[in-house]
């Protein structure tokens, strides 16, 4: 699974056998979250969570919101569309 970001100390990953709808894995020591990159929009949507705390979910979405076209582009070179 590449690593395409990391936010301190969590790594945001793409898997390359994944399915849509496009979105990143945020793993953390206990914690994974998954983001739904709503690429179009600009902007990026919770899925799941476990772990991570309120806050620092809000502070990761800001953080992928940030480099939203850095990591729908990383989706379209994994996967191909």
């Amino acid at each position: 699974m590449p690593t395409v970001l990391r936010l301190r100390q969590w790594r945001v990953t793409i898997y390359p056998n994944n399915h849509r709808p496009r979105h990143v894995h945020i793993l953390g020591p206990q914690q994974e979250a998954r983001f739904e990159l709503l690429c179009e929009a600009g902007r990026v949507q919770l899925m799941s969570n476990i772990g991570f705390s309120l806050r620092q979910l809000r502070w990761i979405a800001i953080q992928l919101m940030r480099h939203l076209e850095h990591l729908c582009s990383e989706w379209r070179r994994i996967h191909g569309d």
